[in-house]
């Protein structure tokens, strides 16, 4: 992060395969979701009230490219699921983390993994180091794909510390295994997409 005015102090990465669910698998494949994180110094931490957030707005595109290609090598495959996250210390409100999690890091997120046409779902706290966060995750091009509602828990052992922000890009190679509670699917939806 060459340009960026925030200060990285760690890139923590977490990665789940599950191959069989209820001792039963799809033709689906094993499930392989990837968490991305950021740890970076919170530029508003300790200032109280803050009115202009846009120093961590602008900086997270830079973040959301970074995050979104480490998160696709990771996973190896095509990216069907996508979701952001993230914490921030005592030393910090809930809203410096959504200042870095806007449209701003949420599109540069998408181009890195290649395209998305849905919003992306979120989560956010004021934490302290360890704390667990479920990272939504929904399937990329529309929200609307139940089989791929889905959540991927985060948890970094010495982050955020009071004054750190934790920036989460997480992705998945497919929807839920033996997913079926109805709805759209990704092959109806593909189909009405192409006509």
């Amino acid at each position: 992060m060459s340009s960026s005015p925030l200060i990285v102090r760690k890139i923590f990465s977490q990665v789940e395969e599950t191959r069989l669910v209820a001792g039963a698998a799809d033709a689906g494949g094993p499930l392989r979701k990837v968490a991305v994180c950021a740890v970076l110094k919170n530029p508003y931490a300790g200032k109280g009230f803050v009115e202009d957030l846009s120093e961590l707005v602008d900086a997270s595109q830079e973040v959301g490219a970074l995050l979104g290609a480490e998160a696709v090598r990771l996973l190896g495959a095509p990216v069907e699921s996508y979701g952001k996250g993230g914490l921030v210390g005592t030393a910090g409100e809930q809203e410096h983390i959504n200042a870095a999690l806007t449209s701003v890091f949420g599109n540069a997120f998408r181009e890195a993994i290649g395209g998305g046409k849905a919003w992306i779902t979120s989560a956010t706290k004021v934490s302290a180091p360890g704390a667990i966060i479920d990272v939504p995750l929904a399937f990329k091009d529309e929200v609307w794909v139940r089989s791929h509602y889905d959540a991927f828990e985060v948890r970094i052992p010495d982050a955020p510390l009071a004054d750190e922000l934790v920036v989460i890009a997480a992705v998945a190679n497919r929807g839920r295994i033996n997913a079926r509670v109805g709805g759209l699917t990704v092959d109806e939806f593909r189909a009405g997409a192409s006509s």
